[in-house]
């Protein structure tokens, strides 16, 4: 029976009693205690219910690879479910409930889907719920949707604050064990800095717990002296209760920390959600012991060996009184001689191994008198709802009983697999160590980063090595040379002496007996929370579904929240034997981030509530503010509308600024405008497939115009593209389009162009952007200094870096308004500053800042298309006249092939023109041209409609641009547009181009 031991219990506090509740019953632990140690200690061996036939589970690990104690935690704002009892830390108060049962735990009605086991086999729903269609909507999607998911969503508000941070490190080291302890170091005394984090709240890892000496200490001394002298150094840092979620390319790293769920009563935020760039990646994450199949290795009290191990020596609980250990390796025996030294049973260790072999570890089993049956394996666990005692049968027999032992717990151990997950986010491959049985980082494919060298390291046991001398010596080599890769030089020392037991070869066995019958198998299971049994894998081959993937999917083998931690590597090895074939020829399924579920919150972060989408504001937005702005918003940036004055409406205030800029100076705030740095080898490519015209044949310097469409073919963004060196362009979009364009651009280069050496960076808000418009820009700049802003020196389309009034400046020769123009980048820092020395230099220019209703204005009067005005998502260039942007060279770009649609060439399609009224007013915005005849619907047919339109101070009139049927041929024509009020507006069709058609101003 499971109880608190009067010995071990390593972590624990024992004069701190904790009081918590599961399934409303109060219980008591010790501070220090884990949910499940907890749980355990208290007797409480049944906590869940499985997903499928709701058969009783208990733990049966004590870390992230946990698949069966899942929880409901807290209450109302606090509550959360799916939570592993393992990985809970205990805290007075703490309320938790199981999960997936009715009306209880003990006795939950769907258990009567375990009698009906023979009519779901894997992929049954596949073939059940397809016919007869009819019972689909009332009968299937009902029983299915009462069925899915585990726990309970919560209902009400979050009560907890989540945050996110950014980090930069020379070298990362994950997993805080005595592998990554000593990385660190390694790394450290370079003078590198450093990042280690621990996903629990202890370092150390396994090695306390398994014991040995360092150089003549034992390992747990040596473990507390590396963390102190690790927090001693200022180029460290040290984080508990941290996990590496998912390493990316270039360095870059997701975190994901644990701040308060151990302690709810502490201020701050409950999670925080890391993102890490590093020069280099050691990922020092340990191993996974692998469970054993064999019929009833499900029932409450069956283990695995290195977990009893842990709650044993770190929380002093003992799962059983008399427990079995049944192995194919030495390591189990470690938990046998811990288990005696505690007083505690062991009635046998059944090995698998033939022929029988010998090891220091074996021998000091046999020492403390434990009975050793090497050969055999279990046939059977009996009990139900906890265990009760084991039938033994040979291994290599045909499965008959030879005798039943009384004992309630079983250990079991099927050898260990490195944690290999972080290696292989970021396209580390995989090699198959056949000594060990396990897959492990193939060193020789390591990824590598933009500079060809390998960016990511793995180290101990996550690199294969179990013996403490090989794994302190791997560990120590990875830091020292992660540091090398960055720029350190390693200090001259090495690496730390552990002894290291020998170890017998273990036997690759996944299924036990082997020679059991088939009914005996049936009941060996592989993914314990999803219900998926040895026989699923082999029905899954003999149906045809060979691949590992599609086997995964057909069988539902890995896809529970533990992600197949304890389950893969059986499934793989009875898979490759159902097709009868090696397991590397079978290969493995794909790891994918996170590393463990992290919560939705800490995605979330600060994203919530009134900040859910944050205002974003340009470093001048308070100038704005104190000088009148009518504020509009773009996207979720706040722009000036107008500038309003004393005693003046918003429409005065617009025709003021557009007549301003005209005449005199006029400065704009771009500094939403999108900026996207594209770079790398293929760049140029990479721009020639998303623009329409050519952009790999702009020269550096220069700037070029270009339109953006998607796969149809239909207009999306548009920009200014400038060429700042042969592998690297910034590209200008719109201000609503910065974010999407971007996403766009990653889309195709992470599914389609995946192999092409290009990266994207969003760099929109490192850069304040001003627009300086007017016939007296070039004197305001000339009066600032410090760089050749002529006609000559910086010509219409062409940008160059300099220095104005002191300020390190880009600037681009490139107008929206059709007037002399010039757009100033600066730092986002210097912004504000830059914007008063304009200010202060215009101040005899007559300048006035400007704001997008003016913009909208002076480019309408030039013609020039705005999109989101121009464009509604069903818009091709050809529409808007803009064919010369349409490159004849390429031979292919995204929307090419779709413009050859019968539709995108139709000669009905409407076309861009100019509209003014008859009598100088202003066409209603959106408003449709009407035609002879009516449709179907009895609705009268049009041939037009305004995308934009304006009243021109400079003009005097109304302007409008619209699309209009076969518009470019009939200049001159006059068309009615009726009003929403009745009034019928009759405008004649005209050039777009209202003002300077000939572009003389912008060219002075």
């Amino acid at each position: 029976m499971s109880t608190r031991l009067a010995t071990g219990g390593r972590r624990l506090n024992r004069d701190a009693g904790v009081r918590f509740s599961f399934n409303g019953q109060s219980l008591k632990g010790v501070e220090g205690d884990t949910l499940a140690s907890a749980l355990l200690a208290n007797d409480q061996m049944l906590v869940g219910r499985s997903f499928k036939y709701h058969r009783p589970r208990g733990i049966v690990a004590a870390g992230p690879e946990e698949p069966n104690a899942l929880v409901n935690l807290g209450q109302d704002a606090a509550f959360e479910p799916n939570q592993r009892a393992t990985t809970t830390e205990l805290f007075d108060g703490l309320t938790a409930t199981s999960q997936n049962h009715w009306p209880s735990l003990e006795f939950d009605v769907g258990a009567i889907n375990a009698k009906l086991s023979r009519f779901m086999p894997a992929g049954f729903y596949y073939k059940m719920f397809i016919h007869p269609r009819p019972l689909w909507k009332h009968v299937y999607e009902p029983f299915i949707r009462q069925a899915a998911g585990l726990g309970k969503a919560p209902k009400g508000r979050d009560g907890d604050t989540y945050e996110h941070f950014y980090a930069h490190c020379d070298v990362l080291v994950v997993g805080g064990g005595i592998a990554g302890l000593t990385a660190a170091k390694a790394a450290a005394d370079s003078g590198a800095r450093v990042l280690i984090v621990e996903q629990t709240a202890h370092w150390g890892g396994r090695a306390p717990v398994d014991g040995g000496t360092v150089d003549g200490l034992p390992v747990d001394k040596v473990v507390d002296d590396l963390v102190s002298a690790l927090r001693d150094m200022d180029n460290v840092t040290m984080r508990l209760r941290m996990m590496g979620a998912g390493v990316y390319d270039h360095g870059y790293v997701l975190g994901y920390e644990r701040l308060t769920d151990h302690a709810p009563d502490l201020d701050g935020p409950r999670h925080r959600l890391w993102r890490i760039r590093a020069g280099h990646t050691i990922t020092a994450t340990g191993a996974i012991e692998r469970p054993l199949s064999f019929a009833g290795n499900d029932v409450p009290g069956v283990m695995l060996a290195g977990a009893v191990r842990d709650y044993v020596v770190d929380y002093g609980v003992s799962v059983g009184d008399r427990t079995v250990v049944v192995t194919n390796n030495d390591d189990a025996y470690r938990t046998a001689i811990a288990l005696n030294a505690a007083g505690l049973s062991v009635p046998v260790i059944l090995d698998a191994r033939v022929p029988s072999v010998d090891s220091p570890l074996m021998a000091q089993a046999k020492a403390a008198g434990i009975r050793v049956m090497m050969g055999h394996g279990v046939a059977k666990v009996l009990g139900g709802k906890r265990v009760t005692g084991v039938a033994v049968c040979a291994q290599a027999g045909e499965g008959a009983v030879l005798e039943e032992i009384a004992c309630d717990a079983v250990a079991m151990s099927g050898g260990w697999s490195p944690v290999v997950h972080l290696w292989s986010h970021c396209g580390g491959k995989l090699v198959w160590d056949t000594q060990f049985a396990m897959f492990r980082p193939d060193v020789d494919k390591s990824p590598l980063g933009a500079d060809g060298a390998p960016f990511v390291s793995a180290a101990g046991a996550a690199n294969g090595h179990f013996g403490l001398a090989e794994i302190l010596g791997d560990a120590h080599a990875m830091g020292q040379g992660a540091a090398r890769r960055t720029g350190h030089t390693p200090a001259k020392s090495a690496a730390p002496a552990g002894d290291s037991i020998e170890e017998a070869p273990m036997l690759p066995v996944w299924l036990m007996p082997q020679g059991a019958s088939r009914a005996l198998r049936s009941k060996a299971w592989l993914d314990y929370q999803n219900d998926v049994k040895v026989s699923d894998v082999q029905l899954a081959a003999q149906e045809g579904f060979e691949s590992v993937e599609h086997a995964k999917r057909y069988t539902t083998l890995g896809m529970a929240t533990d992600q197949g931690k304890l389950s893969n590597i059986n499934g793989l090895a009875i898979l490759s034997d159902a097709l009868n074939q090696p397991i590397p020829q079978t290969g493995t399924t794909t790891f994918r981030p996170p590393y463990t579920p992290i919560s939705m919150g800490a995605i979330g972060g600060e994203a919530r509530g009134d900040v859910f989408q944050p205002i974003r504001r340009t470093p001048m937005h308070n100038w704005h503010d104190q000088n009148g702005a009518d504020w509009e918003p773009v996207g979720q940036w706040r722009r000036p509308y107008a500038y309003v004055r004393a005693g003046e409406s918003t429409h005065d205030a617009v025709m003021r600024e557009t007549r301003n800029v005209r005449e005199n100076l006029g400065l704009l705030d771009a500094s939403t405008l999108g900026k996207l740095v594209v770079k790398g080898p293929d760049a140029g490519k990479f721009l020639d497939m998303l623009y329409t015209n050519m952009m790999s044949t702009l020269k550096p310097g220069k700037c070029r115009y270009g339109l953006m469409c998607d796969e149809n073919g239909f207009l999306i963004d548009d920009g200014v593209v400038a060429r700042i060196d042969d592998q690297t362009f910034l590209c200008h979009t719109t201000t609503g389009g910065a974010e999407r364009i971007h996403g766009h651009m990653e889309e195709w280069l992470q599914t389609e162009w995946w192999d092409w050496q290009v990266y994207v960076a969003n760099v929109t808000e490192q850069y304040a952007q001003v627009a300086v418009v007017g016939p007296n820009a070039r004197k305001a700049l000339e009066a600032l200094g410090g760089m050749d802003v002529s006609r000559e020196g910086l010509g219409f389309m062409e940008w160059a870096d300099g220095t104005l009034g002191g300020f390190d400046v880009r600037a681009y020769r490139i107008s929206f308004s059709g007037e002399l123009s010039y757009e100033i980048a600066v730092r986002a820092s210097e912004g504000q500053a830059f914007w008063d020395a304009l200010m202060a230099v215009g101040a005899d220019l007559g300048v006035m800042p400007y704001g997008t209703e003016a913009l909208h204005i002076l480019r309408a009067e030039k013609g020039f298309i705005m999109i989101g005005d121009e464009t509604d998502g069903t818009v091709i260039p050809q529409d808007l006249g803009l064919h010369w942007a349409l490159s004849k060279k390429k031979d292919d770009y995204l929307g090419k092939r779709a413009h050859l649609r019968s539709h995108m060439a139709d000669p009905e399609r409407w076309k861009l023109v100019g509209l003014e009224t008859l009598d100088g007013s202003t066409l209603p915005d959106g408003a449709y041209a009407v035609a002879q005849g009516t449709n179907a619907n009895g609705q009268r047919n049009m041939q037009g409609r305004v995308t934009s339109s304006y009243h021109s101070p400079n003009l005097n009139k109304g302007i409008a641009m619209g699309l209009v049927l076969h518009g470019p041929d009939r200049m001159g024509e006059v068309i009615d547009f009726p009003g929403t009020d009745g009034t019928v507006y009759k405008a004649r069709i005209v050039s777009p181009v209202f003002y300077d058609p000939d572009g003389e101003k912008q060219n002075v």
